[in-house]
């Protein structure tokens, strides 16, 4: 064992000795320890998202705390096996540095496992070239994502691109910013597990933390990606504020028969971390997966499961 599997097999035994609600009150004692700006800060950025749960100190609501100490309890085993199915150590140091962060609020470790080599997605250790590729953009945004791909892999690395966007005002900024590159088709789209029409969530903070709600009078239609797109896909990323797991459901063959490469956001709720790999294992169990993380040193966002 090394230091990182020391650290990790300690915390998870720690965790196990304890209750709910032993779990809980040891995290609400280590958030009160925090200096108060920083403690102010989390507050706010918890209750504009939501996605965590909200914290009220004036109504005694710790609701975030509550539900992280809820997922650290009922599944536990279900962080020690993605911990054992990670790839490599940059990989299981970030899983540590998520789970110490949840239990103790630990910064430190945090900002050590933060990628600075690499842009969102595309670690060139793990993907170091791309050719022919057909790539998937869910939550293609202003265009951002494709971009860098492209920078990072050079026009000629792409087949085609089909980009999915939700919200018609960033529509439009993602036409205009991908309109000189061939063979991008944007797609005024939600990709979920069934096809129905949904209606956009409007995020107060930024239009990148639009939300979906199934609706059947919704006017944006939803769709799965295995009726709408019939050729093979050999990339998918996906960054959908908390429909990811949908969005896989409804791409089950083509992850079955194209074995495509998956840039999966694992951040927008606390289930996500380890489900979503368990799911992709049990649609196709040849798939090794890595973390990456590109979010701040304060709390863990911006977390990137690939899948390959």
């Amino acid at each position: 064992m090394n230091n990182i599997d020391i650290k990790f097999k300690k915390l998870i035994e720690d965790i196990k000795e304890l209750s709910q609600k032993e779990l809980y009150e040891n995290i609400l004692n280590s958030f009160n320890k925090i200096n108060s700006q920083t403690r102010d800060n989390m507050i706010k950025f918890f209750n504009q998202f939501l996605y965590w749960g909200k914290i009220d100190l004036q109504n005694n609501c710790y609701e975030e705390i509550e539900l992280k100490a809820k997922e650290l309890n009922e599944h536990l085993t279900d962080f020690e096996d993605l911990y054992n199915n990670l790839e490599d150590y940059r990989s299981k140091k970030v899983l540590y540095a998520i789970l110490n962060n949840w239990y103790t609020y630990d910064f430190k470790t945090l900002t050590e496992v933060q990628e600075k080599c690499y842009e969102d997605y595309f670690d060139l250790d793990l993907i170091p070239y791309c050719k022919n590729e057909i790539l998937v953009d869910l939550g293609a945004y202003t265009g951002d994502s494709i971009l860098s791909f492209i920078n990072n892999y050079g026009i000629d690395s792409y087949k085609k691109i089909y980009a999915y966007e939700i919200t018609p005002n960033t529509y439009q900024t993602l036409l205009e910013n991908t309109k000189k590159y061939p063979n991008v088709l944007c797609q005024l789209k939600g990709v979920g597990n069934v096809n129905s029409n949904i209606s956009v969530i409007n995020s107060p903070i930024d239009a990148s933390a639009n939300t979906l709600r199934e609706n059947e009078f919704g006017n944006i239609p939803m769709v799965t990606l295995d009726d709408d797109i019939k050729e093979k896909i050999t990339i998918i990323k996906a960054d959908i504020e908390g429909f990811e797991q949908k969005a896989l459901l409804g791409t089950k063959n083509h992850i079955k028969e194209d074995h495509p490469k998956l840039l999966i956001s694992v951040y927008h709720n606390n289930e996500d971390l380890w489900k979503i790999s368990k799911m992709i294992k049990e649609i196709d169990n040849t798939y090794k997966f890595y973390l990456r993380y590109h979010g701040g040193g304060i709390y863990p966002t911006e977390i990137t499961l690939i899948a390959l």
